[in-house]
């Protein structure tokens, strides 16, 4: 980079927190910083023109997990282990909501549902058995029963005609959300740069030297924000998850309102107006979905067209308006990673696939690690 002596002075001398990522947990723990030093010099790096990850990719669902979701956490995890993550999930909801406003969410408490295949009959009866249950597993967080059925009304086919009901759940506008996020980070003095990608960091004994493609510059902390493409820089066990998406033109009549999830939450829809988004299927070819790499593939994008023509638009003529992916973090355990790595780098990854819900909590987190 050819730096002019005012731009180093402005944007690179006497950084005291820079923060890799300008997603959900590299915002919200820049505004935390901002909070806890009201002096400090901040620094959010993103290697994208936008936010790079999931971010502004996301469906924009306001959501901590489905039924079956939760039923098949309750396989691998202990009750309290899957009581703790849900619980941070909805802090993380009311954290974002409160900092933003339901309004500059566009949030829409339509609720959610979950849909089961006519041939996932035992997986739909195995839900029904154990609602109550989970109900009675979430009732200190929510206070009221989670999860209820409800019959079929907006007619799809080729599932069972009796859905589950969560009215907690909700639709936020993903683009909106991180527009806002930007702009109270930029209101609260904190400095954010793109197309600069991190290439390598050193530490001293007083900091750490941050190299970027062609210049150095020296912070006193360092913190990692990048979920999915962690491992690039930090050896943390995550993942890298690709999700697909695709958007349909708006459709004349459309009755669907609410998010909706299919098949243990790897296949997931909602109406944006009167259009519908329609993203998942990474069951379908794990290993060619463990990627950083944006794109969409056949055997993917086939079988969310496929749903959309047999299940859930049977009776609507739809043309596809647009596609595209975002990359998650994901691990062997749904907990994020929030730790301190030496005595200057930290980092805040692993989200789970649930980053609008968690992210604003991580990034609090994050933040709140170095003492004041």
């Amino acid at each position: 980079m050819d730096l002019s002596w005012w731009e180093i002075k402005n944007w690179f001398t006497d950084v005291d927190y820079t923060i890799v990522g300008s997603g959900i947990v590299g915002l919200h723990a820049g505004l935390r910083l901002r909070e806890n030093f009201p002096q400090s010099k901040i620094l959010i790096l993103e290697k994208g023109f936008l936010p790079q990850g999931a971010s502004t990719k996301n469906a924009g669902f306001a959501c901590f997990g489905s039924l079956s979701e939760i039923i098949d956490d309750l396989t691998k995890n202990s009750e309290d282990e899957v009581l703790k993550i849900i619980e941070k999930r909805w802090r993380g909801l009311q954290i974002i909501r409160k900092n933003l406003g339901d309004q500059a969410l566009d949030f829409k408490p339509f609720g959610g549902y979950e849909l089961f295949l006519t041939d996932q009959e035992s997986l739909f009866q195995e839900s029904l058995s154990k609602l109550s249950y989970v109900n009675d597993l979430l009732f200190p967080i929510f206070k009221s029963p989670v999860f209820s059925t409800e019959k079929n009304r907006f007619g799809f086919q080729q599932i069972n005609q009796n859905l589950i009901f969560n009215p907690f759940e909700g639709q936020i506008d993903t683009g909106n959300m991180m527009q806002a996020l930007l702009k109270k980070a930029v209101s609260e003095n904190i400095l954010i740069l793109n197309r600069q990608e991190v290439t390598d960091y050193q530490e001293t004994r007083i900091g750490v030297q941050v190299a970027l493609d062609d210049f150095q510059f020296a912070t006193e902390k360092l913190l990692f924000a990048t979920n999915g493409f962690a491992q690039k820089l930090i050896s943390q066990p995550v993942t890298p998850a690709r999700a697909q998406v695709l958007i349909t033109e708006p459709i004349p009549g459309l009755e669907i309102k609410g998010t909706f999830h299919l098949d243990r939450g790897y296949y997931y829809f909602r109406n944006i107006g009167d259009r519908i988004l329609f993203g998942g299927g990474r069951n379908l070819d794990f290993e060619g979905e463990t990627t950083t790499a944006l794109g969409q593939t056949s055997i993917i994008q086939n079988q969310l067209e496929k749903l959309l023509r047999e299940v859930i638009l049977p009776d609507y003529d739809f043309k596809i308006e647009h596609r595209w992916s975002g990359i998650m973090g994901i691990g062997a355990t749904k907990n994020p990673i929030v730790a301190q790595l030496s005595d200057h780098v930290y980092c805040g990854v692993r989200l789970g696939g649930m980053g609008v819900a968690i992210g604003s909590l991580v990034g609090q987190e994050l933040a709140d690690l170095i003492k004041k």
